[in-house]
């Protein structure tokens, strides 16, 4: 039998056999999974001598047979059946190199530009750079909002080196995570795992651009703690730990587990001249949930936005350099129409005292978009009230 023909049999076999075939059963079982690595070699070769066939060459018969029924449609048990095909029958455990050389072509260097506004009316242009992940054949990328934020630029450099232009799709400040797309197709996007199931102790590996230069590095350690309290840029967080080693550059990037699985999304490091190997990554049932809403809405529903920026001037040095009287919390910028004015001290909010920015998103989380919130500034030094609305977040 030729081997054309015994693939256009396998996927006849497909069609034919629907949900409860026999033939389509033992397929999904044989041939379904992201990893080809979860399966021995002699299941992704022809065991009697009569042919040789590829696996991923029945994948494509079959997943250009997928792309024909979404176009024209099929049954819905159809296409459920089919759909087992891309769950993974018997996962193994890998080695680091072969994790690596699975999930690196998922993982993408983010680089950007940015507007930054100096003393005298002056701008210049600022450059970033971070990592991000691919989340979808058709070119939806994860990463970090702060690896984002205030971008006039996006440019996403793919694992084989070819660079795309990308729109921000949606951003949420509160997880840190943003989407971002690109024009493009046929993708390798990671392996969703689940958070949830972690231990602590269980091999992790890190990919990403560290430094901004070092597109595609992997470093390896172990989950260190699943739930730690981290505040990052006035938001706590409940994060990943992880002994990977993760330096400014690896943010957006993947953090993975010993089945190529994504696990996190890295965004921390601890600093300091006496810190390594502390590393942090948002869980990624968190970060998929929150891309989903971003990728459907451009925003996260019931996100607040607060409708002006704050800053913490911590100590009278800083007051001196932003030339403010005291520390304190201060609105560096207000949205249009709102009673708030750059320059003003946030001195309480309905009733509260506010010392940091992070007081003022404590309270938020337990407020509703469209509350009123009583604020209570100093503006000029002098002491006034003013009524301020809760708008909805979006992009």
């Amino acid at each position: 039998m030729k081997r054309s023909t015994f693939i256009m049999l396998l996927v006849m076999t497909v069609v034919l056999s629907g949900a409860a075939g026999f033939g389509g059963t033992y397929l999904a079982g044989i041939f379904a999974g992201p990893p080809p690595a979860y399966y021995d070699e002699a299941e992704l070769s022809g065991q009697d001598g009569a042919f040789d066939y590829d696996a991923g060459e029945i994948r494509a018969y079959v997943d250009a047979y997928l792309d024909s029924v979404s176009k024209e449609g099929t049954s819905q048990a159809e296409v459920s059946f089919l759909g087992k095909l891309d769950e993974p029958a018997t996962r193994k455990q890998l080695t680091i190199p072969e994790i690596a050389k699975f999930a690196s072509a998922s993982v993408v260097e983010i680089y950007t530009e940015s507007v930054v506004n100096s003393g005298r009316m002056r701008q210049f242009i600022t450059e970033g750079a971070g990592s991000g992940v691919i989340i979808s054949a058709d070119g939806y990328i994860v990463t970090n909002n702060h690896v984002v934020e205030g971008s006039r630029k996006i440019t996403v450099r793919l694992n084989n080196g070819s660079d795309y232009e990308a729109v921000l799709v949606g951003r949420d400040s509160k997880t840190d995570i943003a989407v971002l797309k690109i024009s493009a197709t046929g993708l390798r996007p990671a392996v969703y795992g689940d958070s949830d199931g972690i231990v602590v102790g269980e091999l992790a590996v890190a990919i990403g651009n560290p430094l901004g230069k070092l597109g595609g590095s992997v470093t390896e350690g172990v989950i260190s703690a699943l739930s730690r309290s981290i505040e990052i840029d006035g938001n706590m967080m409940t994060l990943l730990q992880t002994s990977a080693a993760v330096n400014p550059g690896n943010s957006g990037g993947g953090l993975f587990n010993c089945y190529g699985e994504l696990i996190g999304v890295v965004n921390a490091k601890s600093s300091g001249s006496d810190i390594e190997g502390i590393g942090f990554a948002i869980p990624v049932n968190l970060a998929r949930s929150i891309a989903d809403a971003l990728i459907n809405n451009g925003f996260v529903p019931g996100r607040i936005d607060f409708g002006a920026v704050l800053i913490d001037v911590p100590d009278q040095m800083t007051a001196m350099m932003y030339r403010v009287q005291m520390p304190g919390v201060y609105v560096y910028q207000a949205d249009t129409g709102s009673q708030l004015k750059s320059g003003d001290r946030i001195v309480s909010i309905n009733g509260n005292d506010i010392k940091s920015v992070a007081d003022v998103n404590e309270l938020l989380t337990k407020c509703k978009v469209g509350e009123t919130l009583t604020i209570t500034i100093s503006r000029g030094g002098n002491a006034m009230t003013v009524e301020h609305t809760l708008k909805q977040e979006k992009l």
